[in-house]
């Protein structure tokens, strides 16, 4: 097929890349380079330097015209652009609309109007569920109230693809993703604990108190469970599914903490907890406790290789490994 991955060149999107060339897709990706890197992808583009099953294009979802020109004759978008920050002090209201929602919008615009895209993946995220009463949380749990702008935007983005797959005639995919990690992530609680150690081994400062227990899979199994998903969803239609993606348990901040000292051979690390805000979150927005319930997804086959710890300590040696 003709696929067309926005946000290709960032964590996540490179990934999904690698896969999708392997398979033998052909390639369009669109990016604009505010948080992904061309180097991501450099050696898919060596290694299809003579065969042209690979089109990168510089551009913005938000523009029209970029993204009409990255469509031409596209049949899948995985729809993979984003402002990835949750925090409200890194990320202002702005921007995350104008590079979630709007940028949902500007694509949703092309993809009515062109005769060949029958399917969109959006990744979504767990954070649209908010502080979910019911953990592990399913896909079907309301009312979804997300707390920070970050889940509100991905939320409002899910709402605005799902009304048009019905109007429109098309099929759509809306992936839920825990926290995802693993090589070329350039955020998370992970990567920034290595990042503060590398910087001062001997002190590393926590945001809220330590508690928060969340669920983290490894970037493998994640591009795994998207291929699993799309394949549940290939007729054409106005067919919409939505899944959660996420490791069978959880872990928290501090045990986090521990095993990336653990992975960085560090001792006698002086480990300080800023409180929080909301009891103990560590900032405004941040969901205390996350568990995404992965049932249905499950029933289609799909079941990841790693659990939580161990998605870390991989993870946790990989960006070590990139930062030597």
């Amino acid at each position: 097929m003709e696929i067309l991955i926005t946000g290709g060149c960032g964590f996540i999107g490179s990934h999904l890349c690698e896969n999708l060339y392997k398979k033998g897709h052909r390639l369009r990706i669109l990016d604009n380079f505010s948080s992904g890197s061309r180097k991501n992808i450099e050696h898919l583009l060596k290694r299809d330097a003579s065969k042209g099953d690979i089109q990168l294009f510089e551009g913005d979802c938000t523009n029209s015209l970029d993204v009409k020109n990255a469509l031409e004759n596209v049949d899948v978008i995985f729809h993979f652009a984003a402002n990835p920050e949750v925090r409200l002090d890194i990320c202002d209201p702005k921007t995350c609309f104008r590079e979630n929602v709007y940028a949902t919008y500007t694509i949703l615009e092309e993809l009515r109007n062109s005769p060949t895209v029958h399917t969109i993946l959006f990744a979504s995220t767990s954070t649209v569920y908010g502080d979910a009463e019911v953990v592990p949380t399913p896909e079907n749990y309301a009312p979804l109230k997300p707390i920070s702008l970050y889940g509100a935007c991905k939320l409002s983005s899910e709402a605005i693809i799902t009304a048009y797959a019905y109007n429109y005639n098309k099929n759509a995919i809306i992936l839920r993703l825990a926290n995802i990690i693993g090589a070329r992530s350039q955020h998370g609680v992970t990567f920034d604990f290595v990042k503060k150690l590398k910087k001062d081994p001997f002190n590393l400062e926590i945001l809220g108190d330590g508690t928060q227990t969340k669920s983290y899979l490894y970037i493998d199994d994640c591009i795994d469970a998207i291929e699993t998903a799309w394949k549940t969803t290939r007729a054409k239609g106005n067919r919409v599914e939505i899944y959660n993606i996420g490791s069978e348990n959880q872990i928290s901040v501090s045990r986090i903490a521990e095993i990336v000292i653990e992975e960085m051979r560090l001792k006698n690390v002086n480990i300080s907890y800023t409180g929080g805000v909301d009891g103990g979150r560590g900032w405004k927005g941040d969901v205390k406790n996350m568990f995404l319930d992965i049932t249905k997804l499950a029933t289609k086959g799909w079941k990841p290789k790693l659990n939580s710890s161990k998605a870390v300590r991989k993870a946790t040696r990989e960006i070590i490994l990139s930062a030597n």
